[in-house]
């Protein structure tokens, strides 16, 4: 391990720092995130589900985004499993590496270190699809207490907040996803340490750019910003995601106070 290894892991573990707190909103910034705009999203999604009895399509939903946190809590499991196949043949694939003319040398301990550190990056990952995956089931059950459209309109207090417990619910779970797969990109970053440190940095640079493009420049964000601003919904720049149901209520929430 040289100070160049050092310096690439300090810039590694800064990167996916800066990255969560960029998009969470945590860091105030006049451009909110795709992220952002999309938990004021969920907030219209449950409002808009209470006016209706029929909510096949919102149970729809639901299922989809559990099955999306299923299969990446199951990818996690697997690389990990590949990367425990790794350390059973370190010696292999250390004489795989040492072949290619632009590896630099680190030697069995450092290659062992980085397969470790990659397996601890997999599993923080497994962990937070995994706790999203039993908080959307959570939301599932809180979204099935809401009350028919004509109990909602009768008592509209209760209404509030029983949604407000499934929004937070599912805001909470979408974090957890995010950061999941926050991981996993920045373990492909992580991939070009095995390499050399110069790689390793250049991956990370390259993987945060290109996370930074699809959260505040991206077509997808465009589309969903464009959307925004037809129904006349501001943003709460200074909020972040995990207190967006707390702090924009007041927007969407006249949705069943005027039913």
């Amino acid at each position: 391990m040289t100070d160049l290894d050092y310096c690439a892991l300090v810039l590694f573990g800064a990167s996916w720092l800066l990255f969560g707190l960029l998009t969470s909103g945590r860091i105030a910034l006049p451009r909110p995130s795709l992220t952002k705009v999309m938990s004021l999203r969920r907030r219209m999604w449950i409002y808009n589900a209470i006016k209706r009895d029929l909510r096949m399509i919102d149970t729809q939903i639901m299922a989809g985004l559990q099955n999306g946190t299923a299969f990446f809590a199951s990818t996690s499991i697997i690389a990990m499993g590949g990367c425990f196949a790794m350390l059973g043949a370190t010696d292999e694939v250390d004489a795989v590496l040492r072949d290619l003319p632009f590896v630099g040398a680190g030697g069995r301990v450092a290659f062992e270190l980085k397969v470790c550190g990659l397996i601890a990056i997999l599993g923080y990952s497994f962990f937070k699809f995994g706790w999203s995956y039993r908080l959307f089931n959570y939301c599932t059950i809180l979204f099935g207490c809401l009350p028919m459209a004509e109990e909602a309109r009768r008592n509209p207090e209760r209404t509030k907040r029983d949604a407000e417990a499934v929004i937070a619910i599912n805001i909470i779970a979408g974090m957890n996803f995010n950061a999941g797969l926050r991981a996993i990109f920045m373990s492909i970053g992580y991939l070009g340490w095995f390499l050399n440190a110069t790689m390793f940095m250049v991956m990370t640079v390259f993987i945060f750019t290109v996370l930074v493009h699809r959260q505040f420049f991206s077509n997808a964000r465009l589309a969903v910003m464009m959307q925004t601003e037809l129904d006349g919904v501001e943003i709460n720049d200074q909020s972040h995601e995990k207190d967006d149901f707390q702090r924009s209520a007041k927007q969407t929430s006249t949705l069943t106070d005027n039913s």
